[in-house]
């Protein structure tokens, strides 16, 4: 479902994005092209800051939001995502946020008011508040960055890690182009 939010902000969609029709999209969002959106997904930007101003959630090309996946912001914080990045089933990444080109957030995960930078994959469960992470990093399943974490203990991607991430961006990839042909089959 598209709509607006109460400011009268509507999504922009690229023609040759998927959206699954039980997705929920409200508000001042742009979704590039090639993008897989799933099932029940929930991408809302329909917050203001004090002086009446949104940013907004913008979804790089040929990235995924997997099932039950809840974007959101506040206080009408941006929230960016690169290209080829992949937020996998029930994740939530919550504004202010921005997350790079090709990386992967596992399942169940939490962002919130943090940058995770380009290449980056954040296994399942993880959370992250309020913190930078750079180039490249794995956080482990279950794991949790503050602003207060010694990254200096936080491993780099692995070849197999970066394997996984583009395996499930091409998988995905190529799932839009399937759902586009039948999307008005019944």
């Amino acid at each position: 479902m598209i709509r607006r939010n109460p400011s009268g902000d509507l999504p922009q969609v690229h023609e040759s994005a998927f959206i699954d029709p039980t997705a929920i999209l409200c508000g001042k969002i742009i979704v590039e092209e090639n993008i897989f959106i799933g099932p029940y997904a929930v991408i809302r930007a329909d917050e203001v800051d004090a002086q009446g101003e949104m940013q907004p959630i913008r979804i790089g090309p040929h990235s995924t939001i997997q099932d039950g996946v809840v974007i959101h912001s506040k206080s009408g914080a941006a929230v960016t995502m690169g290209q080829r990045t992949s937020i996998a089933h029930r994740a939530i990444v919550h504004g202010p946020c921005t997350v790079g080109h090709g990386v992967f957030i596992g399942f169940n995960s939490v962002l919130f008011n943090c940058t995770v930078a380009t290449g980056c994959v954040v296994r399942h469960n993880a959370v992250l508040d309020g913190c930078h992470l750079p180039p490249s990093f794995h956080v482990p399943s279950s794991e949790r960055i503050g602003p207060q974490t010694d990254l200096s203990t936080i491993a780099k991607v692995t070849a197999q890690a970066s394997e996984f991430s583009e395996d499930v961006a091409r998988t995905n990839n190529t799932l839009v182009q399937g759902y586009k042909r039948i999307q008005n089959q019944f």
